[in-house]
């Protein structure tokens, strides 16, 4: 083993020396040749990936792979402000924000806010997510429909997800228009089996095969539909089911993620993973406490528009500072437990609190 590491720091130093050499020598205005043709690009941004279905749905308990949305309560409680609310912004700013807010929960005005008043503004909330996926689904549909006939075939759609994956355009229409074998590795290749079928499940009847604009949304955002949002629960029903009975048990829902646990930190996160599902599953998603979750269950559980969902979440976040047991939620309680409800940690929350309000 020792011998290994000499030969691996004696080659690295080698490498970085030739390295050096390269940067001094080349030409900082040279362009690398036909980078069209290249496959792999750089990390891709926010606009090269909103041609495909986001793991993560603002506004939905549960992501498209079966995981906890950890964000969630900042979501349905910030709308689109949430990014307002980042680690490393100004406390003092972050609470006059957050006053700013609790002012119009309150929307009586009896300086504390009901279950009532937290539903509401949830759903106020949950539909800004909503208003928010539709603009940027505008875009992104204009983005695949390059004939702009409000129309989209799955080819026209293939094409343009391998380009924003860094395969050359032209040569992809080419071939898709000669139904040549494209050549894709497996990893891709399923990636585009899977969203085939999501496709197809987002066409509504009649079953042509092309998607408008608001059919691309489903596809893009099934909390939008409830055909695909049953489709979504299936899947993850799918994935997490054991026995193949299409329901799922406390333990099929906190199995853990395919992986060995190599080390006590890893432990940690993993008993942390099965602590959070467990409370889920026991307190929230099944509903009737009989230790089976339905498919009717979960898709109650992840419907962001379902209104007594929206109230037991409302119950829940003011239970998690509602230190005088009043079941209201008053504007010091939300200030001292700040980082549930944004993120955000505010330091000395209670000073000034009166004045500021």
């Amino acid at each position: 083993m020792a011998v290994w590491r000499k030969l691996w720091c004696r080659n690295l130093l080698s490498v970085s020396l030739l390295l050096c050499v390269l940067l001094l020598t080349v030409d900082v205005n040279a362009r690398p040749a036909n980078m069209s043709a290249v496959k792999e690009k750089s990390p891709a941004g926010k606009d090269d990936n909103e041609i495909l279905p986001p793991d993560h749905l603002n506004g939905v308990k549960m992501e498209m792979d079966g995981h906890l949305n950890k964000d969630f309560h900042q979501e349905v409680f910030l709308g689109k402000e949430i990014e307002e609310f980042e680690e490393d912004s100004e406390p003092r700013r972050n609470r006059k924000k957050l006053i700013e807010i609790f002012t119009k929960v309150d929307s009586n005005k009896d300086k504390s806010v009901s279950a009532k008043e937290m539903q509401r503004w949830i759903m106020e909330k949950t539909e800004e997510h909503f208003q928010e996926a539709m603009v940027e689904n505008k875009n992104s549909f204009r983005g695949v429909d390059p004939d702009a006939n409000g129309q989209v075939t799955w080819d026209e759609y293939r094409v343009k997800f391998l380009a924003s994956k860094g395969f050359n355009e032209k040569e992809i229409a080419e071939k898709v228009k000669n139904n040549e074998d494209l050549k894709l590795d497996e990893e891709t290749q399923e990636v585009l089996e899977s969203l085939k079928d999501r496709w197809f499940q987002a066409d509504n009847s009649p079953n042509d095969q092309l998607l408008n604009e608001q059919e691309f949304l489903s596809f893009l955002h099934p909390e939008h539909s409830k055909g695909m949002l049953q489709y979504m629960v299936k899947e993850i029903v799918r994935d997490l089911d054991q026995d193949g009975d299409k329901k799922l048990t406390l333990s099929e829902f906190i199995s853990l993620p395919v992986g060995t646990v190599e080390n006590q930190q890893a432990q940690d996160i993993d008993d942390d993973w099965v602590r959070e599902r467990k409370k889920e599953f026991e307190d929230v998603i099944d509903s009737d406490g009989d230790g089976i979750v339905t498919m009717a269950e979960l898709e109650e559980y992840m419907d962001p528009m379902n209104e007594h969902n929206a109230l037991n979440e409302a119950k829940q976040m003011i239970a998690v500072a509602d230190e005088n047991q009043n079941h209201n939620l008053e504007l010091d309680e939300i200030l001292k437990y700040s980082e549930y409800f944004t993120g955000s940690k505010l330091m000395d929350y209670a000073r000034n609190v009166h004045e500021e309000f």
